[in-house]
């Protein structure tokens, strides 16, 4: 992916994120994801059925990799299992810290490849993950 596309990509989830907003039931399962060296803290709900994850959301004050990060996520990992989940968060991981990993599994969040080239935007590209491993045990 060329780096005007990837641009563009981050930019448009960031000032149009998918799913930004909470919602008032019990139904949903809420974590918090904070970043200690910066402003971004985000609230992520997720709504699992059926051990497929039917619904996430989120809101709260982050960065643009952040908030564009949690909107990329929410539309790789709505109508995943929890194989799915763990194997395409696996491959991310991996993507983020440079080690091997399968670009198929990834979708769009391919954007974050070169993120890791800057340690400290890689930790803004995974803050809205980070929930994703303790929701993946409640499913």
């Amino acid at each position: 992916m060329d780096s005007l596309t990837r641009r563009n990509i981050m930019l448009e989830n960031y000032q149009n994120p998918y799913h930004r907003g909470l919602v008032k039931d019990k139904d949903y399962l809420l974590f918090n994801t904070n970043n200690e060296s910066c402003i971004d803290n985000l609230d992520i709900q997720y709504q699992i059925q059926n051990g497929v994850i039917s619904d996430i959301r989120f809101d709260g004050e982050a960065c643009a990799v952040s908030t564009s990060a949690a909107s990329l996520m929410i539309k790789t990992f709505i109508g995943k299992t929890k194989a799915e989940v763990l194997d395409i968060l696996e491959n991310y991981e991996k993507m983020l810290s440079g080690e091997e990993y399968d670009a198929t599994k990834l979708g769009e969040l391919i954007v974050y490849e070169d993120i890791g080239k800057q340690p400290n935007r890689r930790r803004c590209a995974y803050l809205p993950f980070e929930s994703l491993r303790k929701v993946s045990q409640k499913m």
